[in-house]
């Protein structure tokens, strides 16, 4: 299992679909990635033709290029 927060790559994300197609149940696959990661990763890229893992990959990757790169605005506190 992987330590620590990271992206799913698309070798991970062919796995998923891997064990979809065979039936295996994602809490006994820990080797792979976390079952909340499997989870997250059917609910957020299943459509009507099922999980498609490239299709799923092509759309994390729009995903992070267009996420919000503005920063919140630092409040200053001024004490009189």
């Amino acid at each position: 299992m992987q330590a620590g927060y990271g992206h799913l790559t698309l070798e991970k994300r062919s796995q998923i679909y891997a064990l979809r197609a065979t039936k295996t149940s994602r809490l006994r696959l820990p080797e792979y990635c976390y079952p909340s990661a499997i989870t997250h990763q059917l609910k957020r890229n299943t459509e009507d033709r099922g999980y498609r893992y490239k299709q799923a990959n092509v759309k994390a990757v729009e995903r992070r290029l267009n996420a919000s790169r503005t920063v919140a605005p630092v409040r200053s506190s001024t004490k009189n």
